[in-house]
């Protein structure tokens, strides 16, 4: 019963299977094989896109470096105060960056507000030269609270930002719980939407250690740029194959969709039983993480009875559900309250 976080799921038998197929015998090193081609090649067809994709085995190591390579250390990012690198990634994009600062924006349930963003967008003086100007934009899909923006949604917040002249980025550590839930294309909610820059995560629906910036459009251009910065930070993998074997097992049959959609209906299941049992839920439960409002007695009854979940700093409790939720694990946790 550990709903702590999809990163505590072990890695999927297909994963283990391609990653033991990679290690038969030598293979070039720095992202010279076959195997790295080959999950470029995936990437591509999944998105139906031309693109460029540089391997990492960290998701903070991808937000910081996608970040890094499209704002200057004089400029600012706009998120949402709740996004994961403003607040869980200790300032790693500003350090990438060499000192961009994150620039927050509101809007309910961790998705930026069209507003919001409008009024900051229209504060902007680039004469003046004691306040920082934004230079890019960074949407986390899921968000931090579970919730989904739509194609739409994504369209309306980078249509903004790139007629200010901003460059756009998309957290997607979970984008695939997204894409299960929203039953849209890929291509659909990231590059189709305005999105230039996307931090492709798997590690969270069933990879041991795999995610990617993938750059869409003119950004592509910046490719060998990405290259230096990942090799100066110590992100470039001497046995890059490892990385992109853990990609291929994933994409290959939409197994990566799969594993998100079990998760996300684990956690459908999870919230009925909690709205059943009279807790207030209080995100719409739009992937595979439900924020409930616990009393401390039934907050006492779930971990004395083995129930793993994350106390949030808003005061709720977080239950994160991943491609091996059971349904007995749910009934089992739902018992004890």
């Amino acid at each position: 019963m550990n709903f702590a976080s999809d990163t505590a799921a072990p890695a999927h038998p297909k994963v283990i299977e391609h990653l033991i197929a990679a290690n038969a015998g030598p293979a070039v090193s720095y992202g010279a094989d076959g195997w790295t081609l080959q999950a470029e090649s995936l990437l591509s067809d999944m998105f139906e896109a031309p693109l460029r994709a540089n391997l990492v085995s960290s998701g903070t190591a991808c937000n910081a470096l996608a970040l890094s390579l499209i704002c200057p250390p004089t400029a600012g990012i706009i998120c949402h105060p709740q996004a994961h690198i403003n607040c869980d990634e200790r300032g790693a994009v500003e350090f990438y960056s060499h000192g961009a600062k994150l620039l927050t924006t509101r809007g309910e349930h961790g998705r930026i507000d069209t507003r919001s963003l409008q009024v900051l967008l229209q504060s902007v003086d680039e004469s003046f030269v004691h306040a920082i100007p934004p230079k890019a934009i960074s949407l986390s899909n899921l968000s931090e609270s579970g919730t989904c923006y739509s194609p739409k949604q994504v369209a309306e917040l980078t249509g903004l930002a790139k007629s200010s002249g901003l460059t756009t980025h998309m957290d997607g550590a979970r984008l695939a719980n997204a894409l299960a839930f929203l039953a849209v294309r890929p291509g659909d909610i990231t590059w189709g939407s305005g999105i230039d820059v996307l931090s492709f995560g798997l590690t969270k629906t069933g990879a041991m250690a795999a995610e990617a910036v993938i750059l869409f459009g003119e950004a592509i251009d910046k490719f060998d740029e990405l290259q230096a910065r990942r090799k100066r930070a110590g992100h470039l993998p001497p046995k890059q194959r490892f990385i992109a074997a853990q990609i291929i097992a994933m994409l290959e049959n939409n197994l990566w969709l799969e594993t998100a959609s079990h998760a996300n209906q684990m956690a459908k299941l999870l919230e009925e039983g909690l709205r059943n049992s009279k807790v207030n839920i209080l995100h719409p439960v739009e992937g595979n993480e439900v924020f409930a409002q616990l009393s401390p007695n039934q907050t006492s009854q779930l971990r004395d009875g083995g129930v793993v979940f994350y106390s949030w700093p808003d005061g709720s409790a977080r239950f994160v559900t991943s491609w091996n939720t059971m349904k007995t694990e749910i009934g089992k946790a739902l018992v004890l309250l």
